[in-house]
């Protein structure tokens, strides 16, 4: 059952839903979440819809291999524009949506044969595809979900696109890790969570919210039934657990602002005792930094660990992301008295930097949250995002604690090239999770400490102003003196007032 957010959020509410998921399971990088969710689809009854940012039906979803072999159904193309229209054919009353964000149509233009894709799809009944663009000019649909007959559904970070697919061991120069052209790219760390139950009937109800926001026709809820998608493959970590739902939303025509997803980061960072572990692709957010001070400034502060992209993908993300994380960790540095914030960049044995495009924190073993949102201005209120959760404190999630320790030592085990069971007694020896890291040998896969590149005249003045990362759509328009990274009351903004000439040193 679906109930709304507790009464006490406020007037600015960090929860949309909580709902009830009968087994939940954290999927680490894309191989494995591409094999479970093909699995998933090829269970469909009624419905499948996939929600995302990008989606090319190029790509295999069996890296290397043209054909996979199911018992039940027999052979199926692996490659995702042909599987689709398979699936449509061999499923009597199976139907499929795909809302995919506007922007990514010019993409679709020069992909070659997904424009052949797109039209099979449009020639087949059973499959509707819609480009979002409800939404202001400047902000993006960034949600990444996919519901399989309102019974199961994954939400997180990972679209069904190029240059996703890669293991959990990120093998340098890894031969399968190729575009649909042929062309190599560097390893890519990412993650979401796959859930089944009640949660799944709400996230549908998301989707056919933003589905019709699109111009999309009323898409009725799916029929209750008794069968489930799950992979049979998949052993599930969480049974019966409640999960919470938090979302992003711009102001546009009838829709109202929504900002669930930065609320909720604010309470969760103000709880935590310990430790916050986060694995983020950005670290640019004026309102997570400003928590995170606020957490720092204390006697005996908690320890934050993020794991970084060494640089952002793209040259107007560098230019945005990049440079506001140099002014953001110059000025945190100011207040962190113990020591305590770290921010890593995991590296294959070869010593490539990895990718990270997951979006995972987790608070004192006692929260976990994925979703689409990054810890950037965009994600706190321009871009559509989900994030969900696991919290220890609701009464159903009382026992997963432990479960939630064995998820995080997995993932430092993953990137320091160690078996997870030297993480517990790395753990024990070290204290921290920064000094078991930095005691590691620096070979084979591992992570390294964030250098912090030189920035020009330019790219402070770009960053401190938030010109290509705004909080809100209005910013877009304002003039850049009345917004910006230290231009709201705060730490940052002392902190900037009283060390300028030296944060401005820093960064020259």
């Amino acid at each position: 059952m679906t109930g709304e957010a507790d009464s006490d959020a406020g007037a600015q509410p960090s929860v949309w839903r909580y709902a009830m998921a009968t087994r939940a399971h954290l999927v680490i990088d894309a191989a494995d979440y591409f094999d479970v969710i093909r699995d998933a689809m090829c269970s469909a009854r009624q419905r499948i819809f996939v929600i995302g940012w990008d989606f090319d039906t190029r790509i295999l979803l069996s890296a290397g291999r043209r054909w996979w072999h199911l018992p039940r159904k027999g052979r199926f193309p692996a490659r995702l524009g042909s599987f689709v229209i398979w699936l449509a054919r061999h499923t009597p009353g199976l139907e499929i949506l795909i809302l995919k964000w506007n922007f990514s149509l010019f993409k679709s233009l020069f992909r070659g044969t997904m424009i052949i894709d797109l039209l099979r799809w449009l020639a087949h009944p059973a499959i509707r595809f819609k480009f979002d663009a409800a939404h202001p000019l400047g902000c993006s649909h960034h949600q990444k979900i996919v519901v399989i007959d309102d019974k199961l559904a994954a939400c997180g970070g990972i679209d069904m696109t190029s240059d996703r697919w890669d293991t959990r061991e990120h093998i340098h120069h890894d031969p399968r890790r190729k575009r649909p052209t042929g062309s190599r790219y560097d390893p890519w760390h990412d993650a979401t969570m796959l859930m089944e139950g009640d949660v799944a009937q709400a996230l549908a109800e998301l989707g056919r919210e933003r589905w019709q926001a699109a111009g999309g026709r009323d898409v009725p809820p799916c029929r209750p039934q008794a069968e489930s998608p799950w992979p049979a493959r998949l052993e599930a970590e969480f049974h019966n657990v409640e999960i919470g739902i938090a979302r992003t939303r711009a102001k546009y025509g009838d829709y109202d602002q929504i900002c669930e997803v930065e609320a909720l980061f604010v309470e969760q960072i103000a709880r935590a005792r310990k430790f916050v572990y986060a694995e983020t692709q950005y670290f640019a957010s004026r309102r997570i930094a400003e928590a995170i001070c606020e957490r720092l400034v204390e006697p005996d502060p908690p320890e934050f660990l993020l794991i970084n992209a060494f640089t952002a993908d793209g040259w107007l993300s560098q230019v945005a992301m990049d440079s506001a994380r140099v002014q953001l960790v110059n000025a945190v540095r100011q207040v962190d008295h113990a020591g305590r914030l770290r921010i890593y960049v995991p590296y294959t044995s070869g010593g490539t930097p990895i990718y990270v495009h997951a979006k995972i924190t987790i608070f004192d073993d006692e929260i976990v949250r994925v979703g689409s949102a990054n810890m950037n201005n965009r994600s706190m209120g321009l871009d559509s995002e989900c994030d969900v959760f696991i919290d220890t404190a609701r009464p159903a999630n009382a026992a997963v604690g432990p479960t939630i320790t064995r998820m995080r030592h997995s993932l430092l085990a993953e990137h320091c090239g160690i078996p997870i069971e030297d993480v517990a007694a790395g753990l024990e020896r070290h204290g921290t999770m920064a000094a078991m890291i930095d005691a590691l040998p620096k070979t084979g896969k591992h992570l390294e400490p964030l250098r912090l590149q030189v920035l020009s005249d330019a790219e402070r003045a770009l960053a401190n102003g938030e010109v290509l990362d705004p909080e809100r759509p209005e910013e877009m328009f304002e003039p850049i003196n009345k917004r910006g990274l230290f231009r709201r009351p705060g730490h940052l903004r002392r902190i900037w007032q009283n060390n300028k000439s030296r944060l401005r040193r820093w960064t020259e």
